[in-house]
């Protein structure tokens, strides 16, 4: 509702960065907690957080100037240092980001990706509050009792009612992030905790698009994040219920081969 938090001389804390860095810190403990229950490396899940974050919002970025091309065509400099970002293009971006770090620190990147995946959906969950402080991504104008104004918005449209779309999302992604850490609570598949959050996120954000009504790049009817969000949740379905159950399949049996011939080789010997 008001993004300048408190400010001391020069310096303005504001609203939006400082729920990102709650939730970047958080999701970074709760990371670090984890990893030492599961026995991982907890010194490798900060140089993946700080790397996937900074390779995250570039990349988010990158996909809002595309979504704004015509619009950055005529004032560049405003979308290379300001403007906003598009969440799927920090998804991305992370997971290729993860992806290569993983590759060359020679990490298991599944194995990483789940354990991290449930903490990326809690600091999303604040970072939506951060968009709510500011006022950007807001909600269409509505008369309901669940209608909030702004009146001190860079962004959102002051002294009107508008739904909070913002808090939606926010409270999709604590929801998304405690689905995540119940599912993993057992030992999984690798892989099917990422493809999960995958498949919840990409639901969601194609519903809560309904609700908003700030400028935002589209595809004819469907908003940009529907329209990506639509590919992603089909890839992470096939990954969840085809090729990760067809991978570990072929496991299994590879592992029953090399057994059974070593059973014979066994067999043999002690016959000789």
């Amino acid at each position: 509702m008001y993004n300048d938090i408190l400010t001391i001389g020069p310096v303005t804390i504001h609203g939006y960065g400082l729920m990102i860095g709650i939730g970047v810190a958080i999701a970074l403990l709760v990371g670090d907690y984890r990893a030492g229950k599961k026995g991982m490396d907890g010194n490798a899940i900060y140089g993946l957080t700080f790397t996937t974050v900074i390779l995250g919002f570039v990349a988010a970025r990158i996909l809002f100037i595309i979504t704004e091309w015509k619009n950055f065509l005529r004032d560049p400099m405003y979308y290379i240092t300001g403007g906003g970002f598009v969440v799927f293009g920090g998804i991305i971006g992370g997971l290729l980001t993860i992806l290569v770090y993983c590759r060359l620190k020679k990490m298991d990147f599944w194995k990483y990706l789940d354990l991290m995946i449930p903490s990326v959906a809690l600091a999303q969950g604040f970072g939506r509050i951060g968009c709510f402080l500011a006022g950007c991504c807001y909600g269409k104008e509505t008369d309901s009792i669940l209608g909030i104004t702004f009146t001190n918005s860079h962004f959102a449209p002051n002294n009107v009612k508008l739904l909070p779309s913002q808090l939606f999302m926010s409270a999709g992604d604590f929801i998304l992030a405690a689905i995540l850490f119940l599912y993993g609570k057992k030992e999984r598949s690798k892989g099917k905790i990422s493809m999960l959050y995958l498949m919840l996120y990409s639901v969601g954000r194609f519903v809560i698009e309904f609700t908003r009504n700030d400028d935002r790049g589209f595809i004819g009817a469907l908003s940009t994040s529907q329209f990506i969000g639509i590919f992603m949740f089909i890839a992470g379905a096939i990954m969840f219920f085809v090729i990760l159950p067809y991978r570990d399949k072929k496991m299994i049996q590879t592992k029953e081969m090399k057994q059974n011939a070593t059973a014979s080789e066994d067999g043999r010997n002690a016959k000789e």
